[in-house]
């Protein structure tokens, strides 16, 4: 059974619930025959070193070369990528992924020479070249986006040998991924009853959510009890990827970190700081809602291992995949013939890797590729499934439409972005589900997991953004990060954002390590600042009619081809102010008093 407390292995996975992969390459033999094809990559590209401002022609003729092999080797890199992350301990696919990265590594060696050369090109006779070759025109947003980094490229030495260094800088994270997902176990935990239930990442989270709590606080010291017990190698991992940030940084004549990650994006650093500090200011918020949990669970005392379980009775349901998927079929009509087809083909097309096995990677993503998007699950038949479900077709839906309407140069779109049309496929989940029931209680059952909403991603992920932001600061000013200091920042920040209706237990101190995306630099604070453009452009999409509709899909459509914070404004939401986490903090606030009021 998909869901039921034996893990299956990868050979026992329903073919049907697993993505076709296939779409990429028929097979294994068929990747490593484009694998060898791709090797002369290095040396075709050397052909175009040195001559990249002599005319227009050659201008155009190396981005068209190089747009064609970006195209091939994201499909040779997300073949490998899925292949690996359908079972990290698989050593067949562990050394397919290493070998596809490290001939990335040589790829991006070979073309060290374009930023440079593309920078070095005068204004004046770049615009002569637009005239002389009108084709490049297409590719004048590109140019200019890698212009605007003039300050930051360095010679062409000290280029080629960042770019050899690139698989020594993706040590860290390689580290941590296969540590994690594939070495790291967990022993069985204990429920009230006596019965056991085995403890993966994958389990974990339902775990949490369980109505038993003797099972919910065994799960939550028996996991953190492990982290803990390799807390300073886990802590040297983390410390490597923050010294390689900053090392970088610094490398490219950045002021921070933070900047260095920011400024590329075209993201204003104030962004980051005005969510933190806005947060901040709403924190009593977060410990009203907290002091609503404690109450309504009955609790003398409410503990982290309390967070997640279900606040209302009601909220306990079992959602099978099939009702989750019609969810979300239902609740994305409102976007259109269009959008909603393609949501329908998703399904048909076995773009997902729906149950967990064995050695599977934990969590979900959806991954863009020429043929069609990715989507890994881990279903677990709950609610919060089946709005991970709405989530990362949202991710799909963008990738999809992106690399329909744009050519591949312009069909990836930034991480800024990203999270919006995920948070608002989620929110339109929401307001479907409110809409069709006439039940006050499940209506506040509802209304508590919007709720969690907004403590999960808004709160929680500006929580992770200040601790990332912390440690990258001692780093900088010269600090030594161990695992004792990482502990002490994270459990300080946990007291601050909780408050005194929430008992901070001291296992907390280590969730740290368990938090991927530190190894992304910089990257969490993008959900709650894509959770708030989502919250305004969701209500856009139910009361404004077609035309917000058509907004909507034209930005979902737009890839990288300007800015994101024009991209977004194309939606309907201006991301320069501070204006939309204000408001979704405002929409917090009410929907508290609502909750509030109906468990009256």
């Amino acid at each position: 059974m998909a869901n039921g407390k034996n893990i299956m292995k990868r050979n026992e996975q329903n073919p049907a619930d697993c993505w076709s992969v296939e779409d990429l390459f028929a097979n294994d033999d068929a990747w490593e025959t484009e694998f060898q094809s791709c090797q002369q990559i290095p040396e075709q590209l050397a052909v175009f070193r040195g001559r990249l401002g002599t005319d227009a022609a050659t201008l155009l003729e190396y981005l068209n070369y190089s747009e064609q092999v970006n195209v091939r080797l994201e499909s040779l890199y997300v073949y490998t990528m899925l292949r690996y992350h359908e079972d990290t301990a698989n050593a067949v696919y562990q050394a397919m992924h290493g070998r596809c990265s490290s001939f990335l590594v040589r790829i991006n060696s070979a073309n060290a020479f374009a930023e440079p050369e593309l920078v070095a090109i005068p204004e004046e006779e770049l615009e002569q070249f637009y005239v002389k070759e009108p084709d490049l025109e297409k590719y004048r947003r590109h140019l200019t986006w890698a212009r605007l980094k003039r300050e930051h490229i360095l010679s062409q030495a000290e280029e080629n040998l960042l770019a050899a260094a690139g698989e020594v800088a993706d040590g860290p994270s390689n580290i941590y991924n296969a540590f994690a997902d594939a070495d790291m176990k967990f022993p069985a935990v204990i429920d009230s009853t006596g019965a056991e239930h085995p403890l993966t990442h994958g389990s974990y989270i339902a775990l949490m959510e369980s109505t038993d709590r003797t099972l919910r606080e065994n799960a939550f010291k028996s996991l953190y009890g492990v982290y803990e017990s390799f807390r300073n190698g886990l802590a040297g991992m983390l410390n490597a990827e923050i010294r390689k940030n900053v090392f970088l940084s610094r490398a490219r004549k950045y002021d921070s970190a933070l900047q260095a990650a920011l400024s590329p994006l075209e993201i204003p650093e104030s962004v980051y700081h005005n969510l933190i500090e806005a947060v901040h200011q709403n924190l009593d918020k977060m410990y009203r809602y907290m002091g609503l949990r404690k109450k309504a669970m009955g609790l003398e005392e409410l503990h982290m291992y309390d967070l997640y379980a279900a606040m209302l009775p009601e909220a306990d349901r079992v959602i099978p995949f099939e009702q989750a998927k019609e969810y979300v079929l239902a609740a994305t009509e409102v976007m259109g013939a269009e959008y909603h087809k393609v949501i329908e083909s998703s399904f048909k097309d076995r773009w997902m890797d729906i149950y967990e096995n064995e050695g599977k990677r934990s969590g979900a993503y959806s991954c863009g590729s020429s043929v069609h998007p990715f989507v890994l699950l881990n279903h677990k038949e709950t609610l919060d499934s089946a709005f991970t479900l709405a989530h990362e077709l949202g991710h799909a839906m963008h990738s999809y439409l992106s690399n329909q309407k744009q050519p591949p140069v312009y069909a990836d779109y930034v991480i800024f972005v990203a999270e919006v049309a995920s948070t608002c496929n989620e929110a339109l989940l929401m307001r479907y589900l409110l809409d069709h029931t006439t039940d006050k209680r499940e209506r506040a059952v509802l209304i508590n997991y919007f709720l969690e909403q907004f403590r999960t991603t808004l709160y929680r992920q500006t929580m992770f953004a200040e601790f990332e932001l912390k440690t990258h600061e001692l780093a900088e000013a010269g600090e030594a990060l161990t695992a004792q200091q990482f502990c002490d920042i994270y459990y300080d920040l946990n007291k601050l954002y909780y408050g005194d209706n929430v008992i901070v237990d001291p296992e907390i101190a280590m969730e740290w390590a368990r938090i991927p995306h530190f190894y992304r630099q910089f990257y969490v604070y993008q959900y709650a600042t894509g959770f708030s453009a989502a919250m305004a452009l969701s209500q856009r999409i139910l009361s404004g009619g077609s035309e917000a509709v058509e907004h909507y899909l034209k930005f979902l459509s737009g890839g990288c081809s300007t800015d994101p914070i024009s991209l977004l404004k194309i939606a309907g939401v201006d991301m320069s102010t501070p204006a939309p986490v204000n408001e979704a903090l405002a929409l917090f606030g009410n929907l508290i008093e609502e909750l509030e009021e109906l468990l009256a």
